[in-house]
């Protein structure tokens, strides 16, 4: 629940996205508090890369009032990039470069002086404990210890809000768990983390969850109450069952 507390950071009314006769948002509603780690689930085709697009002043929506960190993405979308992060679902940090040099590329990226990029890859690296391979390229280096360093690339800058697009897709349990202890991290320093993920046992971690499907937000509250709503034990019975209504429904 959003309180006075905790502003919202993220405000999305009536949101409509159209590609010729092609509704891939509609009439999508919510708003994101800060500090919160928020779910935005979704099969594939649902529509969520279009609208995290859109929150990330990547792509213009068709109609709908939408703001991320108080900028409107129709009319200040420079400004709403540098108070966001990004990490995508496929790899984004450059293999043939040193984990230092891909700290210092995206540093320079978000406007960094040279002091303050040295200093924060420093800290950041510590914190991982990875200290030791700051000179290694990354193609040297296992996949769970890449998503962990492209975390912290992508909050190099300290945004105001992180997206984070399937970021454990592909490392094991072991990782994907250190990967959520840095979530909550940041969280826990009042970042807010917008999250996609195709695990049903990460939405449990969210304080809130969206449900997309064909295009609308079937389902949008807490896990607990999403469970009890639809009187079943899991997200990923939430998920199948939401799904299976609307294939139901339209067929």
């Amino acid at each position: 629940m959003i309180t006075k507390q905790r502003p919202p950071v993220i405000q999305v009314q009536n949101l409509v996205k159209r590609f010729g006769n092609f509704i891939a948002n509609d009439n999508l509603n919510f708003d994101v508090a800060q500090g919160e780690i928020f779910g935005f689930l979704g099969a594939n085709g649902a529509g969520k890369t279009t609208a995290i697009k859109i929150l990330c002043g990547l792509m213009t929506p068709t109609s709908g009032q939408i703001s991320v960190a108080g900028f409107d993405v129709y009319r200040q979308t420079d400004q709403i990039k540098k108070q966001i992060g990004y990490m995508s679902q496929k790899f984004s940090m450059y293999e043939d470069l040193t984990v230092k040099e891909n700290f210092q590329f995206y540093g320079g990226i978000y406007g960094l002086s040279n002091i303050v990029i040295r200093e924060r890859t420093a800290e950041m690296l510590d914190k991982l404990q990875m200290s030791g391979i700051k000179n290694k390229t990354l193609n040297e280096i296992p996949l769970g210890w890449k998503q962990k360093l492209a975390f912290s690339v992508a909050m190099i800058h300290r945004p105001l809000i992180v997206f984070l697009d399937e970021p454990t897709g592909g490392v094991d349990p072991i990782t994907r768990r250190q990967f959520w202890e840095m979530i909550y991290e940041a969280a826990n320093n009042g970042i807010t983390v917008f999250v996609t993920t195709h695990y049903m046992d990460e939405a449990e971690y969210c304080e809130r969850v969206s449900i997309m499907v064909d295009g609308r937000i079937e389902a949008l509250d807490t896990p607990k109450n999403l469970r009890e709503q639809q009187g079943v034990s899991s997200m990923n019975e939430v998920f199948i069952k939401l799904a299976r209504k609307q294939n139901l429904n339209n067929g």
